[in-house]
């Protein structure tokens, strides 16, 4: 007979349930704390998230297993962080457990520091001295009603946001409540971490995935304890155990890396809505270029929308300068050449921004027409000039180039296009004399490189800083007079609703870097496109012409944000099985389809093939998320009856992207 207590635990695995344990030998088990137990043939790590003393009548005759061991001494998360991952486990399909998996750091010892008690709560003064337009938002956000809890402060680069997000998180401190401070990229973590921590001390700290495991649990282990009142990171960094919580800053709000790309895939300003909401909190939002969704609903009055519109630091608006790229030979058009010869001569830095790295990235035979694609997805492998080898950015397939086409034996066949290392390889032959670096993902992989990148950088030791998109967002160089972007047309053949929307924004925050602290900042954008509406709209800086057109668009097409969409994904390696399941799962989907929705699909993702599996895809839309998400519960629970054994299914619940 089993002998109570009795442990509930859930697993970091696909399975919508939580699975009934007996005690460990040494009787440390409790809610809240991982665990190893065993489950089929091997031990996993799991989560304690219920305690009973007894067992429900049908399980009487059971016969249960123990816990093996006890992976913590305390607690690591309590019913608060139970609910959460309750509501992101229903809200984004995932399990319990693999909600918990997302949130929780994975580290297995914690890192003893000095315990922390109120008396540190010593916020630094720092003598700026507000604009009008900023102390205007402060006073707002801070003494004026608004419903919804929402502000946005949307201003031009340079504005000064980041100060009235320090002031408001001031405040909100000084009330006794707490505040989570989230940035899209690790990147700008260090810059927006060195303004916290010199504003409020050991009283913030700073999570990301660029910290160990062990570092990432230590600090957890400190925000439970109260030591931490202010915590800074990218999207991971939403679910900080924070109690009190009193604001929610979200720094440059439209960034797609605020949305997870593996399960939970949720989006970290949808948690935070709900974090703020549970505890009565403000979210704080800001941007230059608010995503779509934001602007509809400021100009519907549903977030409270605060306008900065000049820069603070002594700069102006730049002057932008849209380039053709047809007949240049190489990378760099003339004008491009001239600006950067002009900015060394004055002694400033300029910025090159492209988001493709590599060499090149298209193999082509002028002869034959053949491609070079990697065998186990349907890209293009680009080719890295450093490694000698032509790699898959989605698998990591490589392969060395070939000298003569591997179909028709031409020797005209050969890769074009350009990525960051060829612009370093011409940009280091047309200027010899000027330091240059390099900064991307093949660049960045040592820990602490990108910091020290930026740090030289701001320091004036580098005259040419060339990168992806690393060095186009919220970065603050006051030597920077000049911003290249190399090609802006790189997302805009992209099979996505998003595409106009994400070039826009990306020519005109790296436009934003240049000129800050001077009024002679100069942008040349070059483009195969000359003509295209967002590429224009992004070189005018015309922020309202652009979302006017982009929205109307939008409506028309029945795309977010006049719609909310799910998307589900099947893949597999057989294809049979694949194409058989799509149609199923269709159907499925058809039978409970809502009044008022629809059923787009099914039909090839965009990118049909990764890492060898066949991918398929349907995407359910509604005016209103709540009757596609109820279907889609349904949909779930009747097609996991059926599927078969080597078919997976991925639901995406409001997708930033349909590739």
């Amino acid at each position: 007979m089993n002998q109570g207590p009795y442990f509930e635990v859930a697993f970091d695995r696909p399975v919508d349930q939580t699975f009934t344990y007996l005690g460990d030998p040494k009787g440390e088990a409790s809610v809240g704390k991982r665990v190893m137990a065993p489950f089929g043939r091997q031990d996993l790590l799991g989560y304690i998230v219920d305690q009973k003393s007894y067992l429900p009548p049908n399980m009487g005759d059971v016969s249960l297993k123990a816990i093996r061991r006890v992976v913590d001494q305390e607690a690591l998360f309590d019913e608060r962080e139970i609910d959460l991952a309750l509501w992101i486990s229903r809200y984004y399909f995932s399990s319990l457990g693999e909600a918990l998996g997302g949130m929780i750091p994975s580290g297995r010892k914690e890192l003893m520091g000095p315990a922390l008690s109120d008396e540190d709560l010593d916020i630094t003064e720092k003598p700026v001295e507000l604009s009008d337009e900023q102390a205007q938002a402060l006073k707002a956000i801070l003494t004026e009603p608004n419903p919804s809890r929402m502000w946005y402060l949307y201003g031009v680069t340079g504005s000064g946001k980041t100060e009235v997000f320090l002031r408001v998180a001031e405040e909100i401190l000084r009330q006794g409540r707490t505040v989570l401070y989230l940035v899209p990229e690790i990147s700008l973590t260090h810059q927006v971490e060195r303004a916290v921590s010199s504003r409020f001390g050991s009283i913030a700290t700073t999570i990301h995935s660029a910290i160990s495991p062990s570092a990432r649990l230590t600090e957890w282990r400190k925000i439970l304890r109260s030591e931490v009142k202010i915590v800074v990171g990218p999207r991971s960094a939403v679910f900080a155990p924070l109690r009190n919580l009193g604001l929610v800053i979200i720094d440059e709000e439209h960034d797609g890396s605020y949305k997870s790309g593996n399960k939970p895939r949720y989006h970290a300003r949808q948690v935070a809505l709900h974090r703020v909401a549970t505890d009565g909190g403000i979210l704080l939002m800001g941007s230059a270029t608010p995503s779509a969704e934001a602007w509809k609903l400021m100009a519907e009055g549903q977030i409270r929308r605060l306008n900065l519109t000049r820069r603070l630091s002594g700069g102006a608006r730049p002057i932008i300068k849209p380039v053709s790229l047809e007949g240049t030979q190489g990378c760099l058009t003339k004008e491009l050449k001239e600006e950067i010869r002009e900015t060394a001569r004055l002694g400033r830095q300029s910025i090159l921004f492209l988001n493709r790295r590599g060499f090149a990235y298209f193999y082509h035979c002028p002869s034959c027409g053949f491609e070079l694609t990697c065998k186990h997805c349907s890209v293009s492998l680009t080719y890295h000039k450093s490694r000698g080898k032509a790699v898959c950015h989605y698998c990591g397939y490589s392969v060395v180039p070939p000298k003569a086409c591997p179909q028709c034996g031409s020797l005209e066949a050969g890769f074009t296009g350009f990525g960051t290392e060829m612009i370093e390889e011409e940009v280091r032959k047309t200027f010899p004399d000027l330091r240059i670096r390099r900064s991307d993902a093949d660049t960045t992989g040592k820990k602490g490189s990108l910091k020290e990148t930026l740090d030289v950088f701001r320091a004036g030791g580098i005259d040419i800083l060339l990168g992806t998109q690393m060095v186009a967002k919220g970065l603050n160089f006051p030597g920077v007079r000049l911003v290249g972007v190399v090609l802006a047309d790189t997302g805009l053949h992209l099979p996505d609703f998003r595409a106009a929307e994400r070039t826009f924004a990306l020519i005109v925050q790296v436009a934003g870097r240049a000129g800050r602290y001077f009024p002679d900042g100069r942008v040349i954008v070059q483009t195969l496109r000359p003509q295209d509406p967002a590429i224009l709209k992004a070189c005018e800086l015309d922020v309202e012409g652009f979302y006017r057109a982009e929205l109307e668009q939008r409506k028309e097409l029945g795309f977010p944000p006049y719609t909310r969409l799910i998307r589900m994904v099947l893949r597999s390696k057989d294809l049979e099985q694949v194409e058989t399941s799509i149609r199923r799962l269709a159907k499925l989907v058809q039978e409970r389809l809502p009044p008022g929705a629809d059923l787009l699909g099914p039909a090839e993702c965009p990118i049909g093939i990764i890492a060898g599996n066949y991918r398929r895809h349907l995407i359910l839309r509604s005016p209103t998320m709540g009757p596609i998400h109820r279907a889609t519960s349904g949909v779930l629970r009747a097609f996991s009856e059926v599927q078969g054994s080597r078919v997976y299914l991925e639901v995406d619940v409001d997708p930033v992207q349909l590739l």
